[in-house]
């Protein structure tokens, strides 16, 4: 019978054991999508967090949260050059079995300047951390608890579990480029392989052909002006890992509420669209008021779960920070600090 579990735990896609998960608003998780975007913004330190609810409409709704925090310091006062240090956490809850996973993935990522007289990056990172994963075997209905087909709760069952829990170490490594063109024009490439040293996932010991599987991703992100105060921000991703492949990608259209201020603290808003291929339509929303920034979009679900789903797919909601810290030793005054997204007069990277 725990073969039986296993199987379920393992193949059922209410868990996702052998495979991760995704968020909508992926580019607001950066080291989630590519160790090396960590540091790639206008800023001394980013804190990111997102909250998903998906498929309350037809089953246990998975329940997924992440937290990133990101702080990068120039290799010295001459030097265009430096490097990132991150933190990624994520708590995901999925299944009848109430299946979790905790990530605690520490992130280091150098980013080496290729010219003095452009923004042009090439970025290597590096993250390794721990994950605990256990169920609940209370919420199992095992086939002893079956009385004449009908479940019985009352019917305790025979079958014991010696080990509901798993932790493991989680390797994975990311390039990215990044450079400009024109004026006021960004984009990166970049690609990342997770899960590199593949980490066994069984909760039983007998069990074999339970690793998780690498994950091959490749990014893409441009930022270019469509007037002097507004902008389309582009990204796509594709991953491959097993024989599952996802094709992800959109834009948003980014302007101004109110007039540029002085102190750079205006309100800008970004609205647009993502498709995840054969999977979902997702409207985005964000509004950025100084250093605050509130995602949301919506899973429009178009896969052949429609049916059931009634189109309904997922809510998601994004909260970040992102600013200078006081000092000398600010990137704002010691190196050019790439980022993705702004303009003219609110710019990408910020130069000395």
């Amino acid at each position: 019978m725990r073969k039986v579990l296993l199987a379920i735990l393992l193949c059922s896609p209410v868990v996702l054991l052998s495979q991760d998960f995704s968020f909508s608003q992926f580019y607001e998780m950066p080291m989630l999508r590519n160790p090396a975007l960590s540091g790639i913004f206008n800023g001394d330190i980013r804190v990111s967090s997102v909250y998903r609810n998906q498929w309350a409409s037809i089953s246990v709704p998975f329940q997924t949260r992440a937290f990133g925090v990101e702080y990068k310091k120039s290799i010295n006062d001459k030097s265009n050059s430096y490097y990132t240090l991150g933190l990624q956490l994520t708590y995901d809850k999925a299944g009848d079995l109430a299946l979790k996973r905790i990530q605690v993935l520490p992130v280091i990522t150098y980013h080496q300047s290729l010219s003095n007289d452009n923004d042009t990056y090439l970025s290597g990172s590096f993250m390794l951390g721990r994950v605990q994963s256990n169920f609940d075997p209370s919420k199992a209905m095992l086939d002893d608890q079956f009385v004449n087909g009908s479940y019985s709760p009352g019917n305790v069952s025979a079958q014991t579990f010696t080990n509901t829990g798993r932790s493991y170490t989680d390797m994975s490594a990311g390039l990215v480029f990044s450079s400009s063109y024109g004026e006021d024009s960004r984009f990166y490439i970049g690609a990342a392989l997770y899960h590199l040293n593949k980490p066994k996932l069984n909760f039983f010991d007998n069990d074999a052909n339970t690793s998780q599987a690498p994950k091959v991703v490749f990014n893409a992100g441009l930022s270019t002006p469509v007037t002097e105060r507004s902008q389309i921000i582009a990204y796509v991703d594709y991953y491959q890992q097993t024989g599952n492949k996802q094709l992800f990608g959109g834009m948003l259209y980014e302007f101004p509420v109110t007039s540029y201020l002085d102190d750079g603290d205006n309100i800008k808003l970004s609205v647009g669209a993502f498709y995840r291929w054969n999977d979902a339509l997702i409207p985005a929303f964000k509004i950025q008021a100084s250093k605050l920034m509130l995602g949301l979009s919506y899973d429009v679900n178009v896969s052949q779960l429609r049916t059931a789903s009634q189109l309904r797919g997922g809510m998601e909601i994004t909260l970040s920070f992102l600013g200078f810290l006081k000092g000398e030793s600010s990137s704002r005054n010691k190196v050019r600090c790439p980022r993705f997204g702004g303009g003219k007069n609110v710019g990408w990277w910020y130069s000395k």
